[in-house]
């Protein structure tokens, strides 16, 4: 394993007391249907050797995001947030420098979309939205891009019309692995990483596999075509908690990911459990 600590740079949590998350629906994701805190984290975080932590927005609505800042302000897990706000507003920078005037607010690193959800496959091309964008890059935040393998080249097309933004991609883009198909998602992937203000989250490939039969092999081809294409100082781990508890333990994850850069020296496995994640989100 990695000589330095780990910082997981993605994990969500919440509170179904406070408002519903519409996406858990379904006998599959059923699992999920309860709260999860940081203090249901921490314990099994703290026994695989992470110090620190990056929580991830779940829903887009606007309240979401400063309750994550409040609790990364009373953690001392959580050192960063990719929280949500409404990129086609035409206030969208007031709305960011608003969050930041929150407690915590200086825990903001980034922020996230459900483009995963949005049936316009062009959706980050929209005029609206790349003005949003430009927002993010201006106030000096990375911004998470959570798509599906078809929404690729959309997200390559943005990427390139905004260099002065770093697009974090969530779950290497989610590609097919119960599958094991690999192209067309290779193939877009690589064009994306193409680009050097892109960098990739090793998280959430084994939601992505076999339900109950996934095998660390079955995620290597993928895992090893992200690393190929980013490279060791542009990937990122992410243990996609409590999202990864439907197919394995978080302390497993961990294990697999560390399987999965076996190839890698020291220095180089530090910087993806550990460096990356400290360098793109500025923790």
């Amino acid at each position: 394993m990695t000589d330095r600590p780990i910082i997981d740079a993605h994990h969500h949590v919440w509170d179904l007391t406070v408002r519903p998350q519409p996406w858990i629906a379904g006998e599959q994701l059923a699992p999920l249907a309860r709260s999860f805190s940081v203090a249901d984290l921490a314990t099994e975080a703290r026994a695989a050797g992470v110090v620190g932590t990056v929580v991830v927005q779940t829903v887009c609505v606007p309240e979401e995001t400063p309750e994550l800042l409040a609790l990364a302000a009373r953690s001392d897990l959580v050192a960063g947030v990719v929280g949500w706000t409404d990129l086609t507003a035409p206030d969208v920078a007031d709305a960011i420098a608003a969050l930041r005037e929150q407690p915590g607010g200086e825990h903001l690193v980034g922020i996230r979309h459900q483009v995963q959800a949005e049936p316009d496959p062009q959706w980050l091309l929209r005029p609206d939205v790349q003005r949003g964008l430009t927002a993010v890059a201006e106030a000096g935040l990375a911004y998470d891009l959570v798509v599906k393998p078809h929404q690729l080249a959309a997200a390559t097309a943005a990427a390139a019309q905004l260099i002065g933004l770093t697009f974090v991609v969530d779950h290497l883009g989610k590609p097919l692995i119960a599958s094991g198909w690999l192209d067309p998602w290779a193939t877009d992937l690589r064009r994306l990483a193409a680009l050097p203000n892109t960098v990739c989250k090793l998280s959430g490939m084994v939601t992505e596999a076999a339900p109950g039969s996934w095998r660390t092999q079955d995620l290597k081809p993928y895992a090893e075509t992200a690393l190929d294409a980013f490279g060791p100082r542009r990937l990122l781990f992410g243990s996609d908690w409590p999202v990864c508890t439907l197919q394995a333990s978080y302390s497993t994850v961990v294990e697999v990911a560390d399987e999965l850069t076996d190839s890698l020296g020291v220095e180089e496995k530090a910087a993806v459990f550990h460096g990356n994640a400290t360098r793109v989100y500025r923790l």
